[in-house]
């Protein structure tokens, strides 16, 4: 990984939105039935090695790019940038942060050009890119539907050692924080950022890393989720539901969370706000507040924060992890029965740092 020694002067690029992820899969067949005949998402194209996939209301060319391989792993995060030139920028920020960049006018994978493929400052890879191929947005295909409709790509999760280290760098990059997890030192935890005006494009949660915890796809109603839940049910599968159906306190979102084929986490999210205006204010919760992650108060099961996915570096060899230094989420939330209580027999809420809601959270100002 880069170490920072310094903000570049240069302009970072103007990133639209989180675009699509390749995911590499030991077993394409598998995949396929997970991603296109459970969930329903829609083939763009497809040969014997990769299979391109997008989401009901997309125009490009995919946004989840599966490729069959020997490990595991999450190729690469992909944004797209506003303009053509934005590529470049990208191209020469990186190169200013001292980052490992590699450019190719064709694009790296099909249905996508002009692109720019880096080695983060966190080990994570990125990829920045304007140019990409239309297809038929199926938003009118009502023939199509499936009751648990996917309708876009909402966002990427990532897992790395020093969240602070990460938050400035994104910040940097141009994303705004949404909301975070603090104790009452004022230590970050996790934080989601944001480019579209949603709470966020990416996360970034402390653990061993770099990891992708998970990639979601966007769903219109809480009822889509419980087709998805009845249909795993039906299929004898259910143990592939890892945690949910149930409500977030970060983002108020919807969510279930279920695992592919090779264990790659993938969220379903649905019914979070809107971020868009300048002033727009942080939602900072304290990390012993176990309504955080599920607002009903459900326990998370250890999984979730110790398991997550491989990152490749441009090479298409598994990053090397790093452990955090000192007290991480995980340590904070996974006790030896695997979960996090954070009250007691009477009702009352233990820990420090709950802030100024009724609900445990604090408004703070943008950052």
């Amino acid at each position: 990984m880069t170490d920072f020694v310094h903000t570049p002067s240069l302009p970072p690029p103007d990133i639209v939105r989180c675009a699509y992820m390749e995911l590499v899969v030991t077993d394409l067949a598998a995949s396929r039935e997970f991603y296109v005949d459970l969930l329903g998402l829609h083939v763009t194209f497809e040969d014997a090695d990769t299979i391109y996939l997008r989401t009901l209301e997309e125009f490009i060319h995919h946004n989840l790019v599966l490729r069959r391989g020997p490990v595991a792993a999450a190729a690469v995060a992909a944004f797209r940038v506003r303009t053509p030139a934005d590529v470049s920028r990208a191209e020469a920020y990186y190169q200013a942060l001292g980052a490992r960049t590699e450019r190719r006018l064709g694009g790296f994978v099909k249905g996508i050009g002009d692109a720019v493929r880096v080695e983060d400052p966190l080990g994570f890879p990125y990829e920045f890119f304007y140019e990409a191929e239309h297809v038929e947005r199926l938003t009118q295909r009502y023939d199509l539907y499936s009751a648990g409709e996917l309708v876009r790509l909402d966002h990427f999760n990532q897992v790395t050692p020093d969240v602070p280290r990460g938050q400035k760098y994104l910040q940097d990059l141009g994303f705004r924080v949404s909301e975070d997890i603090q104790d009452a030192a004022g230590t970050t935890y996790a934080v989601w950022l944001h480019r579209k005006q949603t709470v966020h494009d990416t996360a970034l949660t402390q653990g061993d890393g770099p990891r992708m915890h998970h990639l979601a796809f966007a769903t219109h109603e809480k009822q889509n989720i419980i087709a998805v839940c009845d249909k795993m049910g039906a299929l004898r599968i259910s143990d592939r539901i890892e945690r949910g159906p149930g409500r977030h306190g970060v983002s108020n979102a919807f969510y279930l969370y279920i695992l592919d084929p090779d264990g790659h986490r993938v969220e379903i999210y649905t019914q979070d706000y809107y971020t868009g205006d300048p002033d727009n204010p942080v939602i900072t919760w304290d990390v012993h507040d176990n309504q955080r992650r599920d607002w009903w108060g459900n326990p998370v099961v250890p999984s979730w924060y110790t398991e997550a996915s491989l990152v490749l570096d441009l090479d298409g060899r598994p990053q090397p992890l790093s452990q955090p230094a000192g007290v991480s989420e995980q340590d904070v939330t996974v006790g030896a029965d695997g979960f996090s209580y954070t009250r007691g027999p009477s009702g009352v809420q233990h820990g420090e740092g709950h802030g100024d809601g009724p609900q445990g959270f604090k408004l703070g100002g943008q950052l």
